[in-house]
């Protein structure tokens, strides 16, 4: 059975352009703002702050993040206002999205009554998200100014919540949850959204911030393993959120493995988890290769290895992580359905034994996880001590 044959058969429908382009923006626009922030403050800030680093490259690296976070905050006010009219034309049944795109459209849909049932109307859920959007953009967009990057850590640690709640606030329901199921399914969307966003942004604001490597000095090397390392760290937990709440969300939409080939749902979320799977793969070429590397050259005082691994090699695996993430933004907008529908199979039901498979399966995920920490901390130490 080929593809084609494949989505004519199935209840699948292929998303409008305007659909694609904007969720993904949408997704575009919280992973600078949501992964910018988080990085900036969990591992860029504090690897700033560090004692010894030279002048000129905190200016430098200071500057260039200043700069990122900024457009972070064009994208996302931009990405918000479409994704705001995608809403509109969702609902308007048949409106054509440049009809949804007029403000008076837009603010009909936002002062629309409550349903019935409701306990509050869908559109003030829509407004205060979007209210908080205009003040995480206002916030990340004023660092445009030379002035107001003197308190870049201030506007940076404000953006930080304020992006994060976007997305958290849009996920409120109107209506109370009909069950625990469905409780778990919007706490597990909302994990899923922020670990991929924090780890594909971060990423992406570090791949642009080496890009200033010709303007740091000799001994840069130190402050971008202390980076290196913290981001690890950060990735490795998103990396943990992002497999665990895949797991749940997974489970809630294939019936079984032969619908990840046999549904049009299913071939689209098979792609992602291979990217994703990619980019799993990616960072642990990191921790098992570049990191005992970089943890060699530290100790050992090897100046120019270091500043090489740190800004030469590193990127590189970086920048293929990115386009993997890219991959994973564009296959997003086509995950619509289930593949449980498209193959009629029954809805799943929560038992306890459920939640026993599932929480061991998440508990030997966190315990990889930390042996992977270790592995590649032993490796580091190993490295080190054939070099003596």
């Amino acid at each position: 059975m080929n593809f084609l044959h494949l989505a004519a058969s199935t209840a699948y429908t292929t998303p409008p352009l305007w659909r694609i382009l904007t969720k993904s923006g949408y997704f575009v626009g919280l992973c600078g703002a949501i992964g910018f922030t988080v990085t900036y403050a969990a591992a860029i800030r504090p690897a700033l702050r560090a004692p010894g680093s030279e002048r000129g490259d905190v200016a430098a690296l200071r500057q260039r993040a200043a700069v990122s976070l900024a457009w972070a905050g064009v994208v996302l006010l931009v990405a918000g206002y479409f994704q705001l009219a995608a809403r509109v034309a969702r609902v308007g049944k048949g409106m054509p999205f440049g009809d949804a795109l007029a403000p008076g459209r837009i603010w009909d849909f936002l002062c629309a009554p409550a349903a019935r049932g409701a306990w509050v109307p869908q559109g003030t859920i829509y407004l205060v998200q979007n209210i908080v959007l205009v003040l995480a953009s206002a916030a990340l967009i004023a660092l445009f100014s030379p002035g107001a990057r003197r308190h870049l850590n201030a506007l940076a640690l404000t953006a930080l919540p304020l992006s994060a709640a976007v997305s958290l606030v849009a996920a409120v329901p109107a209506t109370a949850p009909a069950n625990a199921d469905r409780v778990l399914d919007l706490v597990f969307d909302q994990v899923h959204i922020v670990s991929g966003t924090v780890w594909t942004g971060g990423l992406v604001l570090l791949v642009a911030l080496a890009g200033v490597r010709r303007r740091l000095g000799g001994n840069a090397g130190l402050l971008w393993a202390d980076i290196w390392r913290r981001f690890g760290f950060v990735a490795l937990v998103c990396v943990g959120a992002a497999l665990t709440s895949g797991l749940w969300i997974s489970w809630k939409h294939v019936g079984g493995i032969g619908q990840l080939w046999t549904t049009t749902y299913g071939l689209f979320l098979l792609v992602k988890t291979l990217l994703v799977l990619g980019m799993v793969a990616a960072g642990g070429v990191n921790q098992f290769w570049l990191m005992p590397r970089i943890a060699q050259a530290r100790r050992a005082d090897a100046t120019a290895s270091l500043l090489h691994l740190t800004l030469r090699h590193f990127p590189k695996v970086v920048w293929a992580e990115v386009a993997l993430g890219a991959g994973v933004l564009a296959v997003v907008p086509f995950l619509s359905g289930s593949a449980r529908t498209q193959a009629g199979s029954p809805a799943p039901v929560a038992t306890g034994s459920v939640f026993a498979v599932g929480a061991l399966l998440v508990l030997t995920l966190v315990a990889s996880l930390w042996m992977t920490a270790k592995a590649s901390d032993a490796l580091s130490r190993r490295e080190v001590a054939a070099a003596a």
